[in-house]
């Protein structure tokens, strides 16, 4: 994902390179740039989060982990009237925003949901960050319906749950991207379904997110905060 956006970039008209930091590579070397993309992995991300924010830095997060408890955190570091913002965005791809979006929706019509994600074999955090916040915007929908129906949680087997959504990780080789929200009700099984082929999925959201960062303040999550669904408010 950095060599995709250091590309999109360097090829973009809107935006200069600053810096491209690695692991070898300081915080420091963010001064001076408008914006910050951080790709890191869980463990790091916090940190380049609030160096940003203390030196006054807007940064888009891409990098998964970021539990709606440490959404929470961040609120506190930016205060009541933030001059730079934080875009965490859990999957740049559009397609899988629609899909996530669809998934929200069909919540409040089935009791029974559960989540099955995949990804290449190198992927080090699960569950995905799209998972997390799919299962986060089902249990928002369903507020005042109550939680899933999800038997057997207490088995390792049937994996992880957010918002009393089991998730389910794979991590396998040949594999991009993959996630399938499946849906059971009286007679009937749907299942949403958004697979990445290939990276290049990513670009026209990483332009979103970094169009959207020159005039963010606060905290934005989601992809589909900063763009088009239908008019939808």
């Amino acid at each position: 994902m950095g060599r995709l956006a250091t590309s999109i970039i360097e090829a973009s008209d809107e935006f200069e390179l600053a810096a491209a930091i690695d692991s070898k590579g300081s915080l420091d070397e963010m001064i001076g740039a408008d914006v910050v993309f951080d790709v890191t992995v869980p463990g790091v991300s916090q940190g380049v989060v609030e160096f940003a924010i203390a030196n006054d830095i807007t940064v888009v997060v891409g990098t998964s982990g970021w539990s709606a408890d440490r959404i929470s955190g961040l609120r506190t570091l930016l205060g009541d009237a933030p001059t730079s913002g934080v875009i965490i965005v859990p999957n740049f791809s559009v397609g899988s925003v629609l899909a996530t979006s669809f998934a929200a929706m069909a919540a409040r019509f089935f009791e029974s949901i559960e989540i099955v994600e995949a990804h290449h074999a190198t992927k080090v955090d699960s569950p995905s960050g799209t998972a997390v916040r799919t299962a986060e915007l089902v249990g928002e929908a369903r507020a005042a319906l109550g939680p899933v129906v999800a038997p057997h949680t207490d088995q390792r087997a049937r994996g992880q749950q957010v918002w009393s959504v089991p998730i389910h990780s794979l991590r396998l080789q040949g594999v991009v991207a993959r996630q399938d929200v499946i849906f059971g009700g009286t007679g009937e099984v749907l299942t949403i379904t958004h697979e990445t082929i290939a990276p290049t999925a990513y670009e026209a959201g990483i332009l979103v997110a970094l169009r959207a960062a020159k005039t963010a303040r606060g905290i934005t999550v989601g992809l589909d905060k900063l763009i088009d669904l239908g008019g939808a408010e």
